[in-house]
């Protein structure tokens, strides 16, 4: 029985024995790429070659690439578990040509390795065409031998393929698998295009790329017409491991296995099976999502990721599962796919932390979704409603996790229903917001329009890791979107030069500032980019420029110095947090500037002192070592060999610069470097703090910035010094003397001011009066602290017995009152809250409270005599 590693491994060699180069799967989150949530195709990693913004060594590959559904356009969490082919995470076995062979050789090499290699019974094979490919029509039956009733004609929907709504695109022709009549729907027009039935499982995709569609729908054949196909190694494995469901192949039994061991119940197909499916699938998913630097938040990638871990936890409720599991089931993940995958073993143990983490802070989210949800079936009950509003289940879903159909149970336990028009109608809202801010079909349509414009145009060569200035020809001017001859005075132009030191901002390192001059005018450079071959300089015109002519670019070399530096004390910080705090603190962001530098990376907790020390430290320690830094260009299964590190989010080609920092890291980078670490001088961190859920961010300077801050810093602690009276190293120490030198003054303040509080409280007795059988008490004291005015009125109250106590003060412009009432008169009617409330409000104020106690404030301390002469006579009206 083929195992799905040998049929992986056995796919890649039949490629590479046929001229294809094997390319490793590229991360499931897309590089460079704003229009992908997740890398959901083999092609994606190929799609810039497949525009012409791109081009490699090879014209043939082949890889087994790693994919997530579970957002955007291609979206099938809902259906896992439900059918047997369906998953968040899967991978897709492909092969690709850029402009070399064609729809004969990418049907010849499909068939003969499915019926000649892997040895699927040809009489089981079906294929579908698009209805106007008159050519794939022929070429099946001639090629396989495929008896022509078993090729469909399909429409458009299903076998006519585009990468967007221009661009490349073409028709394209799927092999299924006749699974057999005992997995038929049963209709009695089953049949492929009619239904989607079990019996006919597509397998494999080959999409014949060989039109240009333009922007008014127009397509023109491509110059060279391309290969891309795609094939699921899950429904491939099931096929050939005999077994009715993915689910059932060696990639998730062993997973399954494992919840039944968690949860104590056996795995049975059908309904009953469909909590473990789930589970299974979602245990992938989240292992690799969090592999490739994913981590849960509340938007975009993390937020998906968020999701299906839930609804995993979720399920796992459905089978008795208390409390957190799914992080149990990493190392099950890690031992099938590691072979293919050694990077998920490696972060194995950050993989379970970032779960486990997640599931409970989710069960703390549940419990609370779960009350509010109960209000919200209660609050239906009590309007004699038995139907729930679909915008509150979105609410549910969209701020607790609640999966709809976790709602919809509820629902119908407490024999109610579910609106959903509501919920999808929000649902849709929250799309429609989530695509008006991405707007990059719009960037990439923009770069591809561009890249037409410069077709003509030569490459530019960048000499800015040897030189910080050079002569060059200016060979483009853009203008308005525009290729133009000259650029006059103020104009904002782009310019493309044969040769430029200027580097271009990439991999975080923001982009060198300087002129590029002419023979009558020249370029402030305000911006550098770079748009596939070429480097484009942005800038404002001072005189004239002219295409042609001979200009000479002078960038700013002592910021490039600085920024020099920052970039490669990014380096030295990266080893020493993986040292300090683990291998799992990985580069997921950074921005380097001649001034600053800072740098994301992933944690799952604050640094503490002692650890920022020991990295501040480490860093300076491979400073004053004065390393050399060197650089090295090839081939980047080479530089993997060398243990050079590609960092999060960057994109490499097939030649790649390695940076090394002798014996001390290696990484892959394109960026600008000193040639020894001496050159840094100094650093120094200035900041540290979260910026997402397991990201974490230190700030940092260097160099003669470092100098400066630290110059700051000394001059401060002087200052304090002086101050206090003291040395700078023993302010610390005099700040604690003096600290508990004012808590002991507080504390005998304090006694203070409750003795003079007695003695106030025994002078005001005397003012009190009786009223009937009552002591009233209503006077101004000289009191401005609160909670004093409080402790008085109620010691006075204490003492007089049965009485009215209230006091009022004067504080800035405004009056506060308080006013207490002994329980034995309340049976007579006083209110201290009506009383403190009428004499507020005869000083423009307001407030209330218990009947025994109440507080309120005045905004006219002119009026405070009326307002108690108003508080007496309501006392006296109540009492008479």
């Amino acid at each position: 029985m083929w195992s799905s590693a040998e049929i992986r491994k056995t796919f890649l060699e039949y490629f590479k024995e046929r001229g294809h180069s094997v390319v490793e799967s590229s991360a499931l989150v897309p590089v460079n790429d704003p229009t992908l949530l997740f890398t959901n195709a083999g092609m994606n990693q190929f799609k810039d070659v497949f525009l012409g913004l791109d081009k490699r060594r090879y014209v043939r590959a082949t890889s087994s690439q790693k994919c997530v559904r579970a957002g955007g356009k291609h979206n099938d969490l809902d259906t896992v578990g439900r059918t047997p082919r369906h998953h968040t995470f899967f991978e897709m076995l492909g092969n690709f040509s850029f402009g070399d062979y064609f729809k004969r050789e990418a049907i010849r090499y499909a068939w003969e390795f499915l019926t000649e290699v892997v040895r699927l019974p040809q009489e089981k094979l079906w294929v579908t065409i698009y209805q106007d490919d008159d050519e794939a029509a022929a070429l099946w039956p001639e090629i396989s031998g495929i008896d022509p009733g078993c090729i469909v004609r399909l429409g458009e929907k299903d076998n006519f393929w585009s990468m967007g709504d221009t661009g490349p695109c073409g028709p394209c022709s799927e092999i299924l698998y006749d699974r057999g009549i005992e997995y038929s729907c049963g209709a009695p027009d089953c049949g492929i295009g009619v239904c989607d039935c079990d019996r006919w499982l597509e397998i494999w995709n080959l999409v014949f790329m060989q039109y240009n569609r333009d922007e008014s729908g127009e397509m023109t054949p491509l110059p060279r017409p391309s290969i891309d196909t795609g094939m699921g190694l899950e429904r491939l494995s099931s096929i050939l491991q005999g077994v009715d469901s993915n689910f059932d192949t060696d990639l998730f039994i062993p997973i399954i296995k494992r919840i039944e061991e968690l949860s104590g119940k056996a795995y049975e197909q059908g309904e009953a099976g469909f909590p473990f499916r789930v589970i299974a699938d979602h245990s992938r998913a989240c292992s690799f999502l969090i592999a490739d630097g994913v981590l849960p938040s509340n938007d975009g990638r993390g937020y998906v990721l968020r999701r299906i871990l839930r609804r995993a936890l979720r399920f796992g409720r459905l089978l008795g599962i208390e409390g957190s599991f799914l992080y149990k089931n990493v190392g099950v993940v890690c031992n099938i796919m590691q072979e293919a995958y050694p990077e998920l073993k490696e972060k194995q143990d950050f993989i379970q932390e970032v779960i486990h983490l997640e599931e409970e802070r989710f069960l703390l989210t549940l419990n609370d979704g779960l009350k509010k949800a109960e209000e919200i079936m209660e609050r239906a009950r009590q309007r004699g409603d038995n139907v729930i509003p679909g915008e509150e289940a979105f609410m549910l879903y969209d701020t607790y996790g609640f999966p709809l159909d976790l709602t919809e149970d509820m629902a119908e336990e407490n024999h109610l229903t579910l609106e959903k028009t509501g919920f999808d109608r929000s649902m849709e809202e929250q799309r429609q917001r989530a695509r008006q801010a991405n707007k990059g079909e719009d960037l990439l349509g923009q770069e591809r329009l561009l890249s037409e414009k410069l077709a003509g145009i030569a490459p530019s060569n960048f000499t800015g890791y040897e030189k910080t200035i050079d002569d060059s020809v200016l060979l483009a001017i853009i203008k308005d979107s525009a290729l133009a001859d000259k650029a006059l005075n103020g104009e904002e132009v782009v310019l493309i030069t044969a040769r430029t030191p200027f580097y271009a901002e990439s991999g975080g390192q923001v982009a060198d500032g300087g002129i590029v001059k002419g023979q009558e005018g020249l370029l402030r450079v305000q911006d550098v980019k770079k748009l596939s071959a070429w480097i484009l300089h942005y800038g404002i015109v001072e005189g004239a420029l002219t295409t042609g002519e001979g200009v000479s670019l002078q960038l700013d070399d002592r910021a490039r110095m600085d920024t020099a530096g920052n970039h490669t004390a990014t380096h030295l910080l990266h080893r020493a947090l993986r040292e300090v705090l683990g291998e799992h603190a990985q580069q997921k962001g950074s921005l380097v500037e001649p001034t600053r530098l800072r740098f994301d990376f992933s944690h799952l907790k604050a640094l503490s002192n002692e650890e920022l020390f020991q990295i501040e430290q480490m860093v300076n320690e491979a400073i004053w070592k004065l390393y050399p830094v060197s650089t090295t260009v090839t081939a980047q299964k080479e530089a993997r060999e060398m243990g050079a590190m590609a960092l999060f989010g960057e994109k490499y080609g097939e030649e790649v610069r390695v940076v090394q920092v002798e014996s001390y890291s290696s990484e892959l980078c394109g960026g600008t470097h000193v040639e020894n670490t001496g050159q840094i001088g100094l650093f120094k961190i200035t900041g540290e703090g979260s910026i997402g859920s397991g990201l974490r961010r230190i700030e940092a300077i260097t160099g003669r910035y470092a100098m400066e801050y630290l110059k700051q810093v000394e001059d401060e602690l002087k200052k304090a010094a002086l101050a206090l009276r003291s040395s700078p190293l023993e302010v610390g120490r005099r700040i604690e003397l003096l600290n508990n030198s004012l808590k002991e003054k507080d504390k005998e303040i304090e006694i203070l001011q409750q003795r003079l509080s007695r003695s106030s409280s025994d002078e005001l007795l005397n003012k009190a009066y009786q009223l009937n059988d009552a002591w009233i008490l209503i006077e101004a004291v000289d009191i401005e602290d609160p909670g004093s005015l409080r402790q008085n009125a109620e010691i006075l109250k204490d003492k007089l017995g049965r009485a009215v106590v209230m006091l009022a003060s004067i504080k800035g412009e405004k009056i506060s009152f308080v006013c207490f009432v002994s329980k034995d008169l309340l049976e007579q009617g006083l209110h201290a809250g009506k009383i403190v409330g009428a004499a507020a409000q005869v000083a423009g104020g307001g407030g209330g409270g218990r009947p025994d106690m109440a507080q309120a404030g005045g905004r006219d301390k002119t009026k405070i005599s009326e307002a108690l002469a108003e508080a007496r006579k309501m006392v006296k009206k109540t009492l008479s």
